[in-house]
């Protein structure tokens, strides 16, 4: 009908949706458990923290590990629903949870901390000792799911 929306429904290829399977089939859960155990100090103890909040606030969360290099053998651990929600990378000094479209999300606990000059993304950086605010953390990735979603 005329002024009336068409809405294309792509067929997606389900083993796309589960990310790179590692080197022996390895899952990407299973990868980014790896990472966390290889951590071994804060910084795996605040990305598990991460992941669990994420898992926490969409249950629906696909977990996917992108980006994999031989400079970064790992690759960073991404978070999607209907796109990417957020990422989790890992500095000698920071948990780096860097939101795909957080320049466009609602931050009213301000937990935004690093990339806020960007048009797109914005990051939140947890330092060593800091406490993560569970509950805004919680909306922002449900936000960042809605924002998705509604596209």
């Amino acid at each position: 009908m005329p002024g009336e929306r068409q809405t294309t429904i792509k067929k997606r290829n389900p083993k796309s949706l589960r990310g790179k399977e590692g080197k022996g089939g390895d899952s990407p859960s299973e990868l980014i458990d790896a990472r966390i155990k290889e951590l071994s100090d804060w910084r795996g103890e605040t990305l598990a923290r991460v992941r669990i909040l994420i898992k926490q606030a969409d249950p629906e969360v696909v977990e996917e590990v992108k980006w994999r290099k031989p400079s970064n053998p790992a690759g960073v651990p991404v978070w999607s629903h209907a796109g990417m929600i957020c990422t989790g990378e890992t500095y000698k000094n920071v948990v780096k949870m860097t939101f795909a479209k957080g320049a466009s999300l609602k931050d009213p606990s301000s937990l935004f901390n690093s990339s806020l000059e960007g048009n797109t993304r914005c990051a939140i950086d947890f330092h060593e000792g800091d406490n993560i605010d569970e509950k805004a953390l919680k909306a922002l990735i449900r936000a960042a799911v809605a924002l998705n979603t509604k596209e």
